[in-house]
């Protein structure tokens, strides 16, 4: 699970070595990718991240979710490099194979390189555990940023809400979900959602046509996680139209039968970007073109006393921070318990 943001400012942000003029971004909160300018109107694109919530995908997930990060940027992705920990008393080539595998078709469908890392097996751990860097090559000026939100920007969403949460409860907790009753056919379709945990197609569409102001990769803490931060970000209030938020059934059924918030569970495969309230139908319109469904899920306003008003009919939460924890993690944690 992500670290609140009071410890990742007290103890990470504040211990980052020598200060370099070439980085634009940096470590900060939200923000999916360091940029750094290499010369010539060039930057380079660098993400890291870790795979510890899921098993059975973890290779799959270890490149798209990577890459994600590096396409909101409105940069396409290239290289990979993965950091891979088995543990000793499990059947290390049988996994190794499937994680290999996975790695590969994913690396295959994004024209992605894998061009380094490290595998290992290891004591301590009960499940296999992957760290991963992602790195693309873009145009300076037509970056994008988490923190570019501007007041007036309507919020987007593409697809569904909560696509890889759903598929890791329906493939890593497949038993639990029967035993509580659900459907086969229903752990079947909702296993496939991770079809679509890509981005990079949507993003790198909006970015190019110059449609967005702000784009983010909701992961951990789910859509609520992923708005809260691109209101953090660009300090602004995010006033987020619940009933509007696109939830599928098979979500629906899931989260109900493990007493699970599908707005606050992992959910890469959806984008957030924040679009001129002009461009709206442009930007929706163009999604559509290429196959991704989309719809305004709130609008961007002046910075007030809460990061995001959640409003359902009459009825408004205000959240003042933050949100980090997600219900895949309070899930295993339960189970590990």
């Amino acid at each position: 699970m992500k670290l609140s943001p009071s410890i990742l400012e007290s103890k990470i942000f504040r211990r980052i070595g020598v200060l370099d003029p070439s980085v634009i971004v940096g470590p900060a909160i939200g923000e999916d990718a360091s940029i750094i300018d290499i010369g010539d109107d060039k930057v380079l694109v660098v993400h890291s991240d870790a795979i510890s919530g899921s098993i059975e995908m973890l290779g799959w997930l270890a490149v798209h979710i990577a890459a994600n990060d590096i396409a909101v940027r409105g940069v396409r992705p290239r290289w990979f490099l993965i950091s891979l920990f088995i543990p000793e008393t499990s059947d290390v080539i049988s996994i190794v194979d499937k994680i290999s595998d996975q790695i590969d078709r994913a690396a295959k469908e994004l024209g992605i390189m894998v061009v380094g890392g490290h595998t290992e097996t290891t004591t301590g751990i009960d499940r296999p555990l992957a760290g991963m860097t992602m790195i693309g090559i873009g145009h300076r000026n037509k970056i994008v940023t988490t923190s570019g939100a501007r007041e007036g920007n309507i919020l987007i969403a593409t697809k569904a809400v909560a696509l890889e949460g759903t598929s890791i409860l329906c493939t890593d907790f497949a038993k639990e979900l029967i035993d509580r009753g659900v459907d086969t056919h229903i752990l079947e379709r909702c296993a496939r959602f991770i079809e679509e945990v890509s981005i990079v197609k949507e993003a790198l569409a909006l970015a190019e046509k110059g449609l967005v102001t702000s784009m983010h990769d909701p992961t951990e803490g789910g859509v609520i996680g992923g708005v809260t931060e691109i209101a953090y970000a660009s300090n602004k209030t995010i006033e987020l139209w619940l009933n509007e938020i696109p939830i599928r059934e098979e979500t629906r059924i899931i989260c109900k039968k493990l007493g699970l918030d599908p707005l606050r569970l992992i959910s890469s495969g959806t984008l957030l970007a924040t679009v001129p309230r002009d461009r709206v139908e442009d930007a929706i319109n163009l999604l559509k073109s290429i196959g991704i469904e989309a719809r305004a899920i709130g609008v961007v306003k002046n910075r007030g006393r809460c990061l995001v008003e959640m409003l359902r009919d009459s009825n408004k939460i205000c959240i003042e921070h933050v949100e980090v924890e997600d219900e895949l993690f309070r899930l295993i944690k339960t189970y590990h318990n």
